[in-house]
């Protein structure tokens, strides 16, 4: 069976964050984005971007390498887990990882990361948008490749003439509203 892997799309991301209480409902049984292995960043002012902060389940984790009691290790299933009994909270694996996926609470003892529910996220169970999915790691960068074809197939060319030499100007249509890059 393939391994499988969340895939983010932040252009789809609407920052409903239904993704963090999934999440932390699922972990820990309360309606606190805060305490979810998943964050919605949201960084301002143009463009607007939202990007979906998740654990990728790297294939050398450097949060694993970091860890002082190897109290993180890969299962059978590619999962890198986080064995609390373990832990001695010295967040060193939450530094070291490059993509800022592991986070602390006050409440909790340990700091704590995505371990993909078990193989079904709930925060692709509720993405309405479509922004995270899990999916065989053999697609990851499908979607942009598909993408970026159309945008070829889209493109446009308009010959002009400046200071008496011909020119090209090359662009693609993108958007529902025929926005023009």
């Amino acid at each position: 069976m393939p391994t499988k892997t969340i895939a983010v799309t932040p252009e789809r991301c609407s920052g409903c964050r239904l993704c963090e209480l999934a999440c932390a409902m699922e972990h820990y049984k309360v309606v606190n984005p805060k305490k979810s292995a998943v964050r919605v960043m949201v960084v301002y002012p143009h463009p607007v971007l939202r990007m979906p902060i998740i654990c990728s389940q790297c294939g050398q984790p450097k949060c694993a390498d970091a860890c002082p009691v190897n109290a993180l290790t890969r299962d059978e299933n590619g999962i890198v887990h986080l064995d609390r009994e373990e832990c001695v909270s010295c967040n060193h694996c939450v530094d070291a990882c490059p993509f800022g996926a592991m986070y602390v609470h006050d409440d909790l003892p340990t700091p704590f990361k995505c371990d993909l529910c078990g193989g079904e996220p709930k925060c692709v169970e509720v993405c309405p948008k479509q922004a995270i999915k899990f999916i065989p790691e053999h697609l990851l960068g499908q979607e942009h490749r598909v993408s970026n074809v159309l945008g070829y197939a889209h493109m446009k060319e308009i010959e002009f003439l400046e200071k008496g030499e011909e020119k090209k100007l090359r662009y693609a249509s993108i958007g529902k509203d025929g926005d023009h890059v």
